[in-house]
């Protein structure tokens, strides 16, 4: 997950709604999506397919958004059937859009939807990302019901600083661990970016401790790693790593994607990878072999281009896809059938 500048969840989610993208071309053969935050996506941003709008009254709209905050899938479903009243007053065509998505249940569980959404353009599996107590618990359930999505438990590098009992949610980390449908442990890691020098030393104990818990039950690392590259390359040597490590949201230049791949590093390629300021990200990928390459969206974060500036979601990953095609001189179909096997060695199977 990125972080932004410090800004309400109301304000978010009011600037992101109903700005989702259309769906591109489908993929040949089916991908997953390695790294999504499908909680984030339906509180702050909604769902793609689902029309919304503002609400006629700026208190009721502000008291939907708090309650998605704290209730999650149904604070979501309630938002978009809030809005579909005052959706009707200006655009009838998207208020009977809502309405039949109402109507098909997919608003009763907007997790479903984003999974409905994503499958139509070949992105059937998901990996629902955790980053503290709370979103990880939250994942696992998620998990549980959706045979699509799998989850991975963690205290994300920025929050472990500000944790007042990080041995306390460390426990409930690993006791989430052991469970079937939770396939990783992240993400963790270090981030410098956000975090000062100040709260460095609690970001490494929390590292070491989710290395070791993923090597206790035998589950797929995910690092976040923002700023701090030698520092993740330390820690991992010095811990030994896990059987399984990716680096999410590959954010490095060739000669540290080098050094991941010699490690035998899986490496995860979010949106960014196609942005126009991307070259040395794009120079990371292309010696990337293959056999480690991943995709992700961090959704709802890192929207590919055209679309970049607006929410993001997994049924854009075919974007990310044709760019890494594109980078690596790989045929597409190929490189999805890599992206799916990589995906299942590290987190599958799903179902």
């Amino acid at each position: 997950m990125t972080s932004e500048p410090t800004e309400s969840r109301k304000q978010r989610a009011a600037r992101r709604a109903g700005e989702f993208p259309p769906p591109p071309e489908p993929l040949p053969v089916a991908v997953p999506d390695s790294h999504t935050h499908l909680d984030i996506t339906v509180t702050e941003a909604g769902v793609p397919g689902v029309p919304s709008g503002p609400s006629s009254a700026p208190e009721d709209a502000a008291a939907t958004l708090d309650a998605a905050a704290s209730s999650g899938v149904a604070g979501a479903a309630a938002n978009a059937v809030a809005t579909t009243g005052a959706l009707a007053a200006v655009d009838p065509l998207a208020a009977a859009e809502a309405v039949a998505v109402a109507d098909s249940g997919l608003l009763t569980d907007p997790v479903e939807a984003i999974v409905q959404v994503a499958a139509a353009v070949g992105v059937d599996r998901l990996v629902q990302v955790g980053v503290d107590v709370e979103s990880s618990r939250w994942g696992v359930e998620v998990a549980g019901r959706h045979r699509a999505v799998v989850a991975t438990v963690a205290l994300h590098p920025n929050e472990a600083p500000r944790l007042a009992d990080l041995d306390a949610a460390l426990r409930e980390i690993e006791t989430l661990a052991a469970q079937d449908r939770v396939r990783g442990i992240g993400e963790t890691g270090m981030d410098f970016f956000r975090t000062g020098e100040e709260g460095r030393a609690v970001q490494e104990e929390s590292f070491r401790a989710h290395i070791a818990i993923a090597k206790r039950y035998d589950k797929t690392l995910v690092v976040h790693d923002r700023d701090a590259h030698a520092d993740v390359l330390r820690i991992l040597d010095d811990e030994g790593a896990p059987t399984t490590v990716v680096l999410h949201c590959f954010s490095g230049d060739a000669e540290f994607a080098a050094e991941c791949v010699r490690r035998g590093y899986l490496l995860s390629f979010a949106g960014t990878v196609t942005f126009a300021s991307a070259n040395a990200l794009r120079a990371a990928a292309a010696l990337t072999p293959p056999e480690q390459l991943l995709v992700e969206t961090d959704a709802p974060y890192l929207t590919p281009t055209p679309h970049r500036g607006r929410p993001n979601a997994s049924y854009l990953i075919p974007l990310t896809v044709r760019s890494l095609a594109a980078t690596t001189g790989l045929d597409l179909e190929t490189l999805c059938r890599h992206l799916s096997a990589n995906g299942e060695r590290a987190f599958g199977p799903w179902r």
